[in-house]
Order: C-alpha cells, then structure tokens, then sequence
C-alpha cells in the first residue's frame, strides 16, 4: 500500500467513525456534475502582468470590419457596423492611427463607405472592395470582374478582400451546385488587375484545422463548434483544409506580381508549413488577425517567425464594432490592450481575449516581446509599403 492509499484509507475511517454526514462530506458531497459551460478555473500562477494601454509605435490595423458588403445576396448596399464618431475614441487612446474597413462592399455601397469613412476621415480610415460575387455565374463575369476593380480603384478602394465565400460558400449558381474553388480561373483577370494596380489582396482562405474534423471528444474546440455548428465543415461535399491552402498556393504562384495577405497567418496551428510557403513565394504576406490565440500558445516558434518574416507581417484583428459574442474580435479597448501585450511583453499564461471563458479553446498565451525594429514594421510600415501609402 502505497502512502495516498493509506491516507485515503485513514481519512474514510475517520469520517466513519463521526457519522454519515461527515462520510458523505469528505468524500465532496453528492452534487451534480458541474457543467463545462460553468466552469471558469482561475489560474493559481502567480505572473507578471503588464498593461499596455498604448501602443508602443502608431498602429494600422489592416483587417477591421466596419462595414459589411452584401456578399452572396445581389445588390450593393453596405451596413455600417457604427460611426467613425464611436470609433475614433478608442483608437485615439490606443493609438491605433488608422483601421482598414476591408468589407467596404461593391458599386455604390463601396462609394458610401469611402465618402463616410476614407474621405470624411483622411489617414483615420482606408476602405477595401470586395468581389461581385451575386454575379459570378453570369456570362462575361471574369471581363466584369476585372473592370470593377478598375472602377473601385479609381473611387478610392486600396485592396480587394477575399471572405472565405470563395472555396467554402461560393457555388456554381452562387448558392447551389457545386463549390467554386479558390483557384478558378475566372478570378485571375481579377488577380492581375490587383496587382498591375499595386492593390493588395487581403485573402481569406480555410479556418483552423478543428473546423474540419468531427465535433467530438477529441476536438479542442469542441465549446466553440457546439456554441457555432454552421462553423463546422466535416463532411458534406467541403474540400479539406489542405485542398483549400494548395489552391491558394496555385493562385499566388500564377500571380507573382501580386501581394496576397494570407489572413490570419495562412494556418496558424502550422508555422513550420506556412514557413515554406512564405520561403517559396516572396508575394505571400500574412496577417495575425484572431490568431493571437495560437501564435500565443507557442511563443518560441512564433518568435522565430516573426523575426524571420519581419517585412511581410501585418497587424490586423478582425475588429467588429457588432458581435460582443465573440470576444476575440469584439472591438474595443481590451482587444487591443490584449494584442499589445502579446507583441510587446514576454508575459506568460494571459487570456487572449477579453472574456471569462476562452471563446477559441481552453489555453492560454505568451508574449513574443518583439524588437522595437521588428514592432515598428508590424505595428504600421509593412502596411504603408504594403498600400504604398
């Protein structure tokens, strides 16, 4: 018998000995099971814990959404997540010098949000256009595309945003059929307008590897599928992870010429992947938008990539002034504050999202404390040579 045994033992006698109520006691009572949704563990380490209100350097955010274009439904009005008013608080007290409205719509939806946001507030707001997608199936549509880049280039769109609409929502007849893939053909008259025109594109492509793999037991993101089942593409007629990432690939090697943002650092959960990628196409860029929560779980590697890509990394958060419910993109002060601390300080084992639960997994994270040379590019002149601002 082994000492914990014997204690055990020694502990159930003496509980018997004074009664069944003191049995039932020691032994921790007869509650129910406590829900996973209840459960909210505070972390006995006792850690630095460093505030950055502020920004060490101006901030671009180069993946905010403050408005939403029509996506697959046809027309081309915009909805206004809030007013560059309620705005421009927060982004004075984080010095967050400019955010990039990367869903600024097509046609005239795309014109408002560039008169409201760009033109009304120079330098504080850029607008980016997105494709016509209500229009893809129809004849000429590749012509079509091309030629409204033109026309949004010229009303002052910077970039063009690729949701991941295309390759996981796009289909044949723009909501049935088959899936249209990341790689079709029809996109690259687009692609090569983008880049003869030195507009960037911010591309969406995939979502973490969990969303792929059965909602079970084993999946580390169990809470936030069940919370989100239409975030779950296991099964059904959805290509995989990896099918999805080698059609991206296929499109920026036919378009050298032009700067793809791989959003959300390509795959987040693979650095060593995405290591090759950005070693093999010197025009694949990334973002770091939503995915503290994985660069921040592994901050040796992640430290290591951002010194090794320290030109082609750009700050985003995948900001929403709407959508509280989801916390690590919800904006407001804590978001960015979290964001700094990550890049700034070598703090351990700190939420990556201000909320009582983690939203993504249940993990904390780590600060890569960057070099100011290193923070500087991310933090604002990757994007300004990025936008040719």
């Amino acid at each position: 018998m082994n000492r914990r045994e014997w204690l055990k033992r020694m502990g159930a006698a003496a509980a018997g000995a004074a009664g069944p109520a003191a049995a039932q006691a020691q032994q921790g009572g007869a509650k129910a099971a406590l829900p996973l949704t209840e459960y909210q563990p505070k972390s006995m380490l006792h850690t630095a814990g460093t505030r950055v209100p502020r920004a060490k350097f101006p901030v671009i955010d180069f993946h905010t959404h403050i408005t939403w274009g029509p996506m697959l439904e046809p027309g081309e009005k915009v909805v206004f997540n809030d007013t560059p008013e309620a705005l421009l608080p927060v982004m004075d007290r984080r010095n967050l010098r400019t955010m990039i409205d990367v869903t600024g719509g097509v046609g005239q939806g795309l014109k408002e949000s560039i008169a409201r946001l760009q033109t009304a507030h120079p330098g504080r707001f850029i607008v980016f256009t997105e494709p016509w997608w209500s229009k893809a199936a129809e004849p000429g549509y590749a012509a079509f595309q091309a030629a409204e880049i033109e026309r949004a280039h010229a009303a002052g769109a910077h970039g063009i945003k690729l949701l991941k609409t295309l390759g996981l929502y796009l289909r044949e007849n723009v909501k049935t059929g088959k899936l249209v893939k990341v790689d079709d053909p029809r996109f690259d008259p687009m692609w090569e307008t983008a880049g003869s025109l030195g507009m960037p594109i911010a591309i969406h492509t995939s979502d973490p590897e969990a969303f792929f793999l059965p909602v079970d037991r084993f999946n580390e993101r169990y809470e936030e599928l069940n919370a989100h089942p239409d975030w779950s593409f296991h099964g059904q007629d959805f290509p995989s992870n990896m099918e999805l990432q080698e059609a991206r690939l296929r499109v920026i090697a036919r378009h050298p010429k032009t700067t793809f943002v791989c959003l959300h650092v390509a795959d987040s959960e693979n650095l060593e992947m995405v290591t090759g990628w950005m070693d093999k196409y010197p025009n694949m860029w990334v973002d770091i938008a939503a995915r503290i929560g994985e660069l921040g779980r592994q901050p040796r590697a992640s430290r290591r990539f951002f010194e090794r890509f320290q030109d082609r990394i750009v700050f985003g958060t995948d900001a929403t002034p709407k959508g509280a419910e989801f916390p690590q993109q919800y904006f407001c002060d804590d978001l960015y504050e979290i964001y700094y601390r990550f890049l700034e300080t070598e703090d351990e084992y700190f939420d990556y999202a201000p909320a009582p639960t983690p939203p993504q997994g249940r993990w904390r994270i780590y600060g890569v404390g960057l070099p100011d040379a290193i923070l500087e590019k991310v933090y604002h002149k990757n994007a300004e040579r990025a936008l040719r601002l």
